[in-house]
């Protein structure tokens, strides 16, 4: 069968999405409000109203204030994710990341519903990681982006070995080595033990194509100087050169179940 780089969340009714990360109905996001952060406009009459000096104390004043409150604002936005990763329910956790990202692509995004993978270069660094240190916090270090980055180039890339590595893909028993997807949710693993994959969450949808994925693993904010020529190095200190490619035989099922 041919290979199919392709994976996808779905519902009792397995729906076709396109390149997006896409909400089933029951996960439909809900729409949120952002808060503006304090115009600079204030501090323009603060400077107009006292000396040099005390406009400078009050505008640094400001500034410290106002950076608080975004942090603090930051902090609370990923509150219910930390909530469910703290009580090691990563199935709730999972949902919450989906409907976080929507969030923070964009306003389009809130009001389609998912995310176009062209929106993933707008989301910020300090969002991205935010989310990902909850996750490696929380799972001993197991889940999470960053590890799923190291686990995709250890396989250049490769989205399919990558599916196998994580198990998002399961070996059928067949008399052919064949794998399929695994159906959404049951037969992912929702619990954090031994027998779990390394990287086995947070799921991406990748049901059209593996764009979406690709732009989340490729973000800035999982990028760590070199990592990216580290397995081609690895390659060259083993084998002295450009290896001969071994025909990969295994059957992998069209059955694009979730």
């Amino acid at each position: 069968m041919a290979t199919t780089n392709s994976l996808h969340h779905h519902h009792s009714s397995y729906q076709h999405h396109r390149h997006n990360l896409h909400y089933p109905s029951h996960f439909t996001p809900t729409s949120l409000s952002f808060k503006q952060p304090t115009s600079t406009a204030s501090f323009s009459s603060l400077i107009c109203s006292s000396s040099s000096s005390s406009s400078s104390s009050v505008v640094s004043a400001a500034l410290t204030t106002n950076s608080s409150a975004i942090s603090t604002e930051t902090a609370n936005k990923f509150d219910v994710l930390a909530t469910h990763l703290i009580n090691q329910d990563f199935k709730k956790a999972d949902e919450e990341t989906r409907r976080l990202l929507i969030q923070i692509a964009g306003e389009a995004a809130i009001k389609r519903g998912y995310v176009f993978f062209s929106e993933v270069k707008s989301i910020s660094v300090e969002d991205l990681q935010a989310i990902d240190n909850l996750w490696t916090k929380h799972s001993d270090g197991r889940f999470g982006y960053s590890v799923q980055r190291k686990i995709w180039l250890k396989v250049k890339k490769d989205f399919t070995r990558f599916f196998i590595k994580v198990e998002w893909m399961k070996l059928l028993d067949t008399e052919v080595v064949q794998y399929n997807y695994r159906a959404f949710p049951d037969e992912f693993k929702w619990e954090l033990n031994d027998e779990t994959p390394l990287g086995h969450l947070p799921l991406t949808n990748a049901l059209r194509g593996t764009q979406l994925l690709k732009c989340v693993l490729s973000h800035p904010a999982f990028e760590i100087e070199g990592d990216d020529n580290e397995e081609a190095e690895e390659a060259e200190n083993r084998g002295g050169g450009v290896k001969a490619q071994t025909k990969d035989t295994r059957v992998f099922k069209t059955d694009y179940s979730f």
